[in-house]
């Protein structure tokens, strides 16, 4: 890792650039895709997915039987894990319901706000050496939570034209049974598009590599939204002497092992502590599966020693990271203070696989910066907010004067004229039966 002793602020800009490519470098390529996707539907899907997943598959739907199939292959002590891990997932999202929001503005006027769901949707699940059946959790819960209607699972499948069984048990936990075998930048092209095996959505969500989050924002080229740019997932930690450096250590190589484009950050106001968790590191390495990819993220890393915890929220704040583990004595003036990261854990009991796996808070967020203005996924990321208003006769002639004179102010003659007509007509039947009634005597 790489160490920074009080680097100025100046440097900050350069020390927070992630190690990925540009958008630009990658766009050419992912609109290439995309073009053939669009010209050639499934054709096209087969293709790539043969190019970079090495696997000719013809029949992109996982089929019923596979995902019986599956599901029996799944140890029990790991469908019990998924099956807490959804419950807490599940109260956590079910919390974030709210009712209808209404309020009369002034007499007469009565506007409210009512929630509906995303009707067709899109989950990217990573795939490849790391599978993420907790990904499925994280979408699937809140997405039958809020009511949509039309779910779709794609996932790419391994060298033998399969599904991680996990995978496909946690889909079926969660009532999603459109689940396609592709993965990658044909995926989201399919989304987008649609093509004879792969329905066409409205949003698509989930997080993936450089080349699937560039894809994603493509996507949005075409009329589809994304939940947000999650790339290559990032981890920062800030501590100080009080924090286990055991600990700090375990959490940094949690998240490098995800990637060789992962990221992983050390703040400190401590020079003992990140000595500490420099050895640590590299003593952790050596005992993990996947220590060669955990060690190429390593490279990108960094240890930054700042020496006030003011400089270093200041860092952090202007890093936003994805992930943001507090281990410091002073951990209420970071939590008070944090205004950029995707999701935050804190003290030196609450590492950051809790809200991988389960704690229950989602882990798809924003990553490479995108945490100064996305939230992650939550509840509200699978609903629309539709506003309604009732104006009765005696609120329009309440507000009809505002109207009329903005509207004209504007020289948006047509708008004033709908408000004036409408006036005109209550006076005009006011007038009407004064003058009946007149005549009755």
């Amino acid at each position: 890792m790489n160490k920074i002793i009080n680097p100025d602020a100046s440097e900050w800009t350069t020390i927070s650039q992630r190690p990925t490519q540009s958008f630009v470098s990658i766009e050419d390529t992912v609109m290439k895709i995309f073009k053939e996707v669009r010209q050639k539907g499934d054709a096209a899907i087969i293709k790539y997915t043969s190019f970079f997943d090495g696997i000719s598959i013809n029949e992109l739907k996982v089929s019923e039987t596979e995902i019986l199939e599956a599901i029996a292959k799944v140890p029990q002590d790991l469908k019990t894990a998924i099956q807490t891990a959804k419950s807490n997932i599940e109260a956590f999202h079910r919390a974030q319901k709210n009712g209808k929001v209404e309020i009369e503005t002034m007499e007469g006027v009565l506007c409210w706000q009512e929630k509906r769901p995303i009707q067709k949707i899109g989950l990217y699940i990573p795939g490849g050496s790391a599978p993420l059946f907790s990904t499925v959790l994280m979408l699937a819960v809140p997405a039958k939570i809020a009511g949509c209607k039309e779910i779709v699972l794609c996932t790419p499948p391994d060298k033998n034209g399969k599904i991680n069984p996990a995978i496909l048990f946690a889909a079926f936990l969660c009532g999603i049974t459109q689940i396609r075998k592709v993965g990658g930048i044909q995926a989201i092209g399919g989304m987008t598009f649609g093509t004879k095996s792969i329905p066409k959505v409205y949003k698509i969500f989930g997080p993936g590599n450089q080349f699937v989050t560039v894809a994603k924002q493509v996507a949005t080229k075409f009329g589809v939204a994304i939940d947000m740019p999650a790339g290559p997932s990032e981890l920062l930690v800030v501590a100080d002497d009080t924090a286990n450096a055991q600990f700090v250590a375990s959490d940094l190589l949690s998240q490098a092992e995800h990637g060789t484009d992962s990221q992983v950050v050390l703040v400190s106001t401590s020079v003992k502590l990140i000595a500490e968790v420099a050895k640590e590191v590299e003593k952790q390495l050596e005992q993990l599966p996947r220590k060669e990819i955990a060690a190429k993220a390593i490279q990108n890393s960094k240890l930054i020693y700042l020496n006030s915890d003011e400089l270093a929220l200041d860092f952090i704040n202007q890093y936003a990271p994805e992930h943001f583990i507090i281990a410091a004595e002073n951990e209420q003036f970071y939590i008070d203070g944090i205004e950029n990261a995707g999701s935050v854990f804190v003290g030196n009991y609450t590492p950051e696989s809790a809200g991988d796996y389960a704690s229950g808070t989602n882990h798809t967020l924003p990553t490479n910066s995108y945490a100064k203005n996305y939230s992650g996924v939550n509840l509200d990321s699978f609903l629309k907010s539709m506003t309604f208003q009732k104006i009765t006769e005696k609120g329009i002639q309440n507000i009809g004067k505002t109207i009329e004179v903005m509207a004209e102010a504007e020289g948006l003659q047509a708008h004033k004229n709908a408000v004036t007509l409408r006036l005109n007509n209550l006076k005009k039947n006011k007038n009407g039966i004064r003058e009946i009634s007149t005549k009755q005597y």
